[in-house]
């Protein structure tokens, strides 16, 4: 009873961690007046709330190494495991990435850019998915939290294709991208944007685990993240 009760204390501190210093980057971030060189607000405040978060979760992974020796998988770990998942994954998701765009288009549910189209906002928005969205990311939802999370769970599950562990952090992962505020107390989201972060999840979680780095599932997000948003930017110059 008490290892239970241990686990669900420990389990809970880490989502607090996950999902609370996410929240407190944004805080920081809105003390800032981004105006004179992001006016439609399309980078500037994404860039700093991924910087400051990134900060916050290096420091931690720091000092948690002072007391204990963990494996954040920050070297390059298994070249071939990595490289495989990584062109596997590219493969796979352009594939959905055409299907999923052709659907959108033929049946008239095509979201544009939500920005303005101008080369201020793209060449912003690009470069942020192409250099934080990733490596901030995976540093947070693969890179700190498996290794922790393994300390309190084991096994695989799904034919044991998956690991619990793996499915945690996807989950995590996954309500990152609910938008809430406890003053006043507000929850919003998407669906298919929640579901959408829990597969992609999985998916960087077993790359992560199967190759023993981080490095992997950052290009991988990262990657997802510009083909998404630069169809959308290419397409919506032209619907």
């Amino acid at each position: 009873m008490k290892k239970l009760l241990k686990r669900i204390i420990w389990t809970l501190i880490l989502f607090v961690l996950l999902l609370g210093i996410p929240k407190l980057a944004g805080l920081f971030a809105n003390l800032f007046n981004y105006q004179s060189f992001d006016p439609d607000g399309a980078y500037a405040w994404i860039y700093v709330h991924h910087i400051v978060q990134t900060i916050i979760f290096i420091i931690i992974i720091a000092g948690l190494n002072k007391y204990k020796s963990f494996d954040f998988g920050l070297g390059w770990g298994d070249k071939e495991a990595g490289k495989k998942c990584v062109l596997t994954f590219m493969l796979f998701f352009s594939i959905y990435t055409v299907g999923a765009f052709s659907t959108v288009i033929i049946s008239g549910g095509f979201e544009h850019f939500p920005y303005p189209l101008t080369m201020n906002n793209i060449i912003g928005q690009m470069s942020f998915q192409l250099s934080m969205s990733g490596p901030s990311e995976e540093l947070i939802f693969r890179a700190f939290a498996i290794p922790i999370l393994s300390m309190l769970y084991k096994g695989r599950i799904f034919g044991k294709k998956v690991s619990v562990v793996n499915v945690i952090a996807a989950i995590v992962f996954a309500l990152a991208h609910v938008r809430w505020s406890i003053i006043p107390f507000e929850i919003s989201y998407s669906s298919f944007q929640v579901v959408y972060a829990f597969v992609l999840g999985i998916f960087y979680g077993d790359c992560y685990e199967k190759s023993g780095s981080v490095y992997y599932p950052m290009i991988m997000h990262s990657f997802s993240n510009v083909v998404m948003v630069g169809v959308t930017i290419i397409a919506s110059f032209f619907i």
